[in-house]
């Protein structure tokens, strides 16, 4: 599961010229990078899935749905057992008429 995004670490585009590898392979592991020119942030290094996230947007609720839907099994999820003794058993007032 991806973690949520701390502070992007901040390189110089000079510095990021010279360590290019190592700012790859750190961005493929989900640790985005800022890219800075005379101290001023100019753009963000990050890896692809995260660009193709932010490039697709949000999924309205029904997509989030299905995609839970296609990603869990249902049957694994014991719902029952998590809501055992929620609800109150009993049957409740009589409604006045």
């Amino acid at each position: 599961m991806p973690r949520p995004y701390s502070i992007p670490r901040q390189y110089s585009i000079a510095d990021a010229r010279n360590s290019l590898p190592a700012l790859i392979h750190s961005v493929e592991n989900g640790a985005p990078v800022e890219l800075t020119r005379r101290g001023r942030p100019v753009a963000v290094l990050l890896s692809r899935s995260e660009y193709q996230k932010l490039k697709r947007g949000k999924s309205d609720l029904w997509e989030a749905i299905q995609e839970f839907r296609q990603s869990t099994d249902l049957e694994d999820l014991d719902v029952d057992a998590v809501y055992a003794g929620v609800r109150d058993p009993s049957p409740g007032r009589e409604p006045e008429l």
